[in-house]
């Protein structure tokens, strides 16, 4: 009973318990993952048509980017950009005579991540487009369709359903990868699980704690994307 009464007292959301500062880490979470999350989803749009559009120098940037990130391990890339851009930023700077600046940690965390993800969203992207039946462009074609036209009538309804099972796994993606951001010092939800097992020594119960967190974000945004791709995919036959 005591000890039960313990766990409780530790996990409430007011002090001394650390539940409130856990669930402000998932918060901070949720918001680094969405911001990377459309960051990256845009830059993947950008890479999906550059890798499409039939330019060779557009080509070989995107490819180039797409090869190099999926290649480095992310822990690696998140440290790299971080440290690296926010000097190479001051540079920059400094050679204009300017002085320095401080990068926000939330600003540079959604950054990171979304430039990691947007490699990803490129070939989710451009595979979903690849699985349009050619005969519909090619039908927009002949009825005079301009390309943002045919993108925003054609294209966007067509590859939104070929894409959602990818853009779900990357959501979850995202979600884990987020815990990375704590190796630069911002506080989500992993490093505010470490922060209360330290002060508390309690490491089984905050990291635990932590992965049931997680755990609920993941079945939440599994229902949501379900609900999603149940919508976009009305009308369309199951497959047998």
């Amino acid at each position: 009973m005591n000890s039960s009464n313990s766990v409780l007292e530790l996990l409430s959301i007011a002090p001394p318990g650390w539940g409130g500062v856990l669930l402000v880490g998932a918060l901070a979470t949720l918001l680094i993952s969405f911001g990377a999350y459309l960051f990256g989803m845009a830059l993947g749009l950008c890479g999906a048509l550059g890798k499409l559009s039939g330019f060779r120098p557009l080509q070989y940037v995107f490819n180039a980017y797409t090869t190099i990130v999926r290649a480095v391990p992310e822990l690696i890339l998140i440290v790299s950009l971080y440290y690296a851009g926010t000097d190479g930023l001051n540079r920059l700077l400094a050679a204009a005579d300017l002085g320095p600046i401080e990068v926000n940690g939330l600003v540079a965390a959604v950054a990171v991540l979304g430039f990691v993800q947007g490699a990803y969203m490129t070939e989710v992207l451009r595979g979903a487009i690849l699985a349009i039946p050619v005969g519909q462009l090619e039908a927009a074609k002949a009825f005079g369709m301009r390309p943002a036209l045919r993108f925003r009538r054609i294209i966007l309804p067509a590859l939104v359903p070929n894409a959602l099972p990818g853009f779900a796994n990357l959501w979850v993606s995202v979600i884990k990868d987020s815990a990375l951001i704590a190796v630069v010092g911002y506080q989500e939800l992993a490093l505010a699980a470490r922060v209360a097992a330290s002060n508390t020594k309690q490491y089984m119960l905050f990291f635990l704690a932590a992965a049931a967190l997680y755990l609920v974000i993941t079945i939440l945004s599994n229902t949501l994307f379900s609900a999603l791709e149940a919508y976009f995919r009305r009308g369309q036959r199951p497959l047998s």
